[in-house]
């Protein structure tokens, strides 16, 4: 029989993996762009391999997500982080344009396997226990632990190449070794940790072979279920919306911020310093998540229109700010709203979601954010070529504005429905009616994968 986790075991073990799971995401982001360059890649060459990264997780995001429901997630996840490993390791070795391509490729099929399975693993164990209990306590620790382990990933990872007797790409390579071994260590947690909720019918390639089947009837099923559901489907509009946002941060706030420090090398230190104290605070906006819902008397919407909002207002100052350091307080105070709306609109996505189907719905929360910073990566920065970086973070405030008009629909009504009413035991919370079911890839330049709290896209995200 397959042994039952109590909530609070859950809990920890949800958190340490999550916290695993992105400290050598962390370590690589310093040295990513760097190394490349090292070696003889042009900053469009790069592009291109970071495009390709983001077109292997689009196509595999919702396949894979299937794929965790039909064979289980620990499965799932430890695969995902072999993928992991194997990216790290070709890219600390790579050597020409081929070979950065296919690092990058490896790193999205892990990205997309990685996108859903640990958190639906998660909120399936509390719920088969207690099919009532509130999951958001443990989203948010697990983005406090997210952003934690990124942090410190950075913080290592950039120190790395100044400490080791080597020098130019060598020094470089060597976060990309640590981080593929700290990759290994979470496969290691994972196989250990991750109870399965429930056991496969079959093994081997056989449950593969049962998996692959099962795909497109769960990702069709969930897709009906996301037509059927306003509130899905609202859910993923503001995916796709902070998106946006997030692509149009990354790829003109270090533009901006080197502008205001005066020259590339400076606003770079500058930008680096800004972006460790962002991921911190993401970390603290995730904690605050529910107390921030208690005092909006359990409402999403307005959680999530006044975090969006002031977002917005955020975004406009760092666009506005005539120095360095008003800008960086006002880029923090955006991942911190941000991140501190991400819990409640999770809950709520679970709460219309039954078991069978969870991971596919968060995969497709991940894919809405993917398709939102492809968006942005292709409109934005064309502003900004014309009317400056201010003008583009400007237009973020406006989609920003539009999250925060989305989120007043984010009140179930009567005729919302109960999609998971009748399939798999799920929860119920102060959101609404529903089953209780369900960010945020390292990226260069601090941009890194997933649909979490505090999430970063890059031409996908994360």
């Amino acid at each position: 029989m397959t042994p039952v986790l109590d909530p609070d075991r859950a809990r920890r073990r949800f958190v340490g993996l999550t916290a695993l799971r992105w400290l050598p995401v962390g370590v690589a982001v310093p040295v990513s762009v760097l190394l490349a360059t090292a070696r003889g890649l042009s900053p469009a060459d790069i592009g291109v391999t970071v495009a390709v990264y983001g077109a292997v997780a689009l196509l595999l995001e919702l396949p894979t997500g299937g794929l965790a429901d039909a064979l289980g997630h620990r499965p799932v996840l430890a695969l995902s982080g072999l993928f992991t490993v194997a990216g790290l390791l070709t890219m600390a070795v790579a050597d020409s344009m081929l070979l950065f391509l296919v690092a990058w490729s490896l790193k999205g099929v892990a990205r997309a396997l990685d996108s859903g399975p640990l958190e639906a693993w998660y909120v399936d164990t509390v719920h088969r226990t207690d099919p009532r209990a509130d999951v958001t306590p443990g989203l948010s620790r697990a983005a406090a632990a997210d952003a934690a382990g990124l942090t410190v990933g950075a913080v290592v990872g950039g120190m790395l190449p100044l400490l080791v007797d080597r020098s130019g790409a060598a020094a470089l390579a060597v976060p990309l070794v640590l981080a593929a071994v700290f990759g290994l260590v979470h496969v290691g947690a994972v196989l250990l940790l991750v109870v399965p909720v429930r056991q496969p019918q079959t093994s081997g390639a056989a449950a593969l072979r049962a998996g692959v089947r099962e795909v497109p009837l769960v990702i069709t099923a969930t897709l009906r279920l996301v037509l059927r559901d306003r509130l899905l489907r609202l859910l993923l509009v503001v995916s796709f919306l902070v998106g946006v946002v997030l692509t149009s941060l990354e790829l003109l706030g270090p533009l901006h911020v080197a502008e205001l420090a005066g020259s590339p090398e400076r606003g770079s230190a500058v930008f680096g310093v800004v972006t460790a104290v962002a991921f911190a605070a993401a970390a603290l906006g995730a904690l605050l998540a529910p107390a921030l819902g208690r005092a909006a008397g359990g409402s999403v919407v307005v959680v999530g229109a006044g975090t969006s909002v002031l977002a917005a207002g955020a975004i406009a100052v760092v666009a506005g700010a005539p120095g360095v350091v008003l800008a960086a307080v006002a880029y923090s105070a955006f991942y911190l709203l941000n991140a501190a709306a991400w819990p409640s609109r999770k809950q709520l996505m679970h709460d219309r979601t039954s078991s069978g189907q969870r991971s596919t719905t968060v995969s497709a929360s991940s894919l809405a954010l993917m398709l939102g910073g492809m968006l942005g990566s292709l409109t934005v920065p064309r502003l900004a070529d014309g009317a400056g970086p201010p003008a583009g973070l400007l237009a973020a405030a406006g989609a920003m504005l539009l999250v925060a008009l989305v989120s007043l629909g984010l009140r179930p009504g009567r005729g919302s429905g109960d999609p998971g009413r009748g399939r798999a035991a799920g929860g119920r919370s102060a959101h609404g009616p529903g089953s209780g079911d369900d960010r945020p890839a390292a990226l260069p330049g601090g941009v890194r994968e997933r649909a979490r709290p505090g999430a970063r896209v890059h031409g996908r995200t994360r």
